[in-house]
């Protein structure tokens, strides 16, 4: 599935998919990089996991001290590299094994339900987050609230229709959970999900739900 988005869902189709995106989507996507960016102190150095093409790293870089962007599209990359200011960095990595210091960075963050989306181990994403974040920095992390799902299913409805994804199998399609006939699938991060990512790391976390829409968790380095 990360060739998915390697490939299929990179670049100029993965843009594609938040300019299709309906209202309710929209409010939802401002909503998540607005709380990011409440979140960015002067001076921060921040790091965004799966970066895309830079959607929501834009409006965090003149916010930060130093800002990061990795993914593991080289597509969406280089189109990153062509929007965003040349003092962020970008590098093409796997989440999971960050190739990058520890206790770097003073906040990481992996939104719009990356801890589903990306198909990897939640706790090795998390592990590898805490890892380069400093002693007091902040981990975030987000999914989709069990309340937006008829509008995030609206809104690949809409992605499907244009060809940006398979045809929805709507019969296998339910509990949040989105399957397309082509063998896409996205599911969903809940409460329950993050407190036991968060018991299994040993930490406690903050759950906020925001906007009506996304589902939050907060851990501290």
């Amino acid at each position: 599935m990360t060739g998915y988005y390697d490939e299929k869902l990179a670049a100029e189709r993965l843009r594609r998919c938040y300019e299709l995106a309906p209202p309710a989507a929209r409010r939802y996507l401002q909503a998540e990089i607005d709380h990011v960016a409440a979140r960015v102190r002067p001076g921060d150095r921040v790091l965004e996991l799966g970066c895309g093409y830079g959607r929501a790293l834009a409006p965090v870089v003149p916010l930060a001290g130093e800002a990061w962007g990795i993914d593991t599209s080289l597509a969406s990359l280089r189109l990153a590299r062509r929007t965003l200011p040349a003092a962020c960095r970008l590098a093409r990595m796997d989440a999971t094994r960050l190739a990058l210091a520890d206790c770097a960075f003073d906040l990481v963050f992996c939104i719009q339900n990356g801890v589903s989306a990306f198909h990897a181990d939640p706790l090795d994403l998390a592990r590898e987050a805490l890892r380069v974040a400093r002693p007091g920095g902040r981990v975030l992390l987000s999914s989709y609230a069990e309340s937006f799902w008829e509008d995030r299913l609206a809104w690949f409805r809409v992605q499907a229709e244009h060809g940006l994804l398979g045809t929805i199998d709507e019969d296998a399609t339910g509990g949040g959970v989105i399957v397309c006939k082509d063998g896409f699938r996205a599911t969903t991060f809940g409460l329950a999900d993050f407190g036991r990512l968060a018991a299994a790391l040993g930490r406690d976390c903050d759950l906020e739900e925001v906007a009506g829409a996304s589902l939050f968790c907060t851990l501290r380095a």
